[in-house]
């Protein structure tokens, strides 16, 4: 089968044989934002020479993707979102089956509701010991979500990335601040370390800028300062401290939030990038799917 993890702005695609083994893998800069609505296409090339059932995950079934799909009320098991699947036929892929994986929501009628897509895929990859479990999802938007017994219970969205981003680009803040991405581990520390501080987000942001102005923080040290600034409040959070919390996405990021857990008390556990390869196999098979 192949696996396909799509995403907003990447595409990775799996060629997976009958146990779940990676045969062959290949990526793609374009995401569903890069793809002018030619999903099709861009799918075609991405699997030419692959043979076998393509299942899909991520923003490709959202609403600004190819084709939207409803949400998994959560609690969901991987049993409810391998008998949620859609199936496809398109044209420009002649002879394929094609599934798109729903996305899951927590929407509680008292609280503001709450969703993810393909970052499900990947949990149900994860192989975990049977009870609790928390896991980080770090990004953009990163998740926190708490597993029970095999079945994703609920969780949480922080939009720290994004917000670390406007910020450097749009803000006062990253006027002060150098274009230069590699991480100061030292600055990234003592942004940890302030976030633990009183005084609030909010505060702690100016902060930032105050500390420009008086030369107490460099520019090249200043976006190493708001990262573990930022990081500090999402794991403050959202975080259990009675859980060790499983990290899950690139290994530059993990290892980031990996650094800012063992600072504040935590421990965590990384686990493999390719975990969507996983996770679809194993909707597929749940599914009954053979090649």
């Amino acid at each position: 089968m192949i696996a396909v993890d799509w995403g907003s702005s990447s595409l990775r695609g799996y060629l997976l044989d009958e146990h779940g083994a990676i045969l062959d893998q290949r990526a793609d800069a374009r995401g569903i934002l890069g793809c002018d609505g030619n999903f099709a296409a861009v799918l075609a090339d991405l699997v030419d020479g692959w043979p076998g059932t393509i299942l899909m995950s991520g923003m490709i079934g959202s609403r600004n993707g190819w084709i939207e799909q409803p949400y998994l009320p959560c609690p969901a098991t991987l049993d409810d979102v391998a008998a949620a699947l859609h199936p496809h036929r398109d044209a420009a892929l002649p002879g394929r089956a094609l599934w798109f994986v729903p996305g899951v929501a927590v929407a509680a009628s008292d609280a503001p509701p709450d969703v993810m897509r393909g970052e499900e895929t990947q949990l149900f990859g994860l192989d975990l010991h049977a009870g609790s479990a928390q896991v980080c999802l770090p990004g953009t938007h990163s998740k926190w979500a708490t597993l029970r017994a095999g079945a994703l219970t609920g969780f949480a969205t922080a939009m720290t990335g994004e917000l670390f981003a406007l910020l450097r680009t749009h803000s006062l803040l990253g006027r002060l601040m150098d274009d230069g991405q590699a991480l100061d581990a030292a600055a990234f520390a003592r942004g940890v370390q302030r976030s633990g501080e009183p005084g609030g987000l909010l505060h702690h942001l100016f902060g930032v800028r105050a500390l420009g102005l008086f030369d107490r923080l460099s520019p090249s040290a200043a976006p190493s300062y708001l990262s573990g600034l930022l990081v500090g409040h999402e794991i403050a959070a959202l975080a259990d401290p009675a859980q060790r919390v499983h990290l899950v996405g690139s290994a530059g990021l993990t290892e980031r939030y990996a650094v800012a857990l063992a600072q504040l008390g935590f421990t965590s556990a990384q686990a493999p990038e390719s975990l969507a390869a996983r996770g679809l196999y194993r909707i597929a098979k749940a599914r009954g799917m053979h090649g």
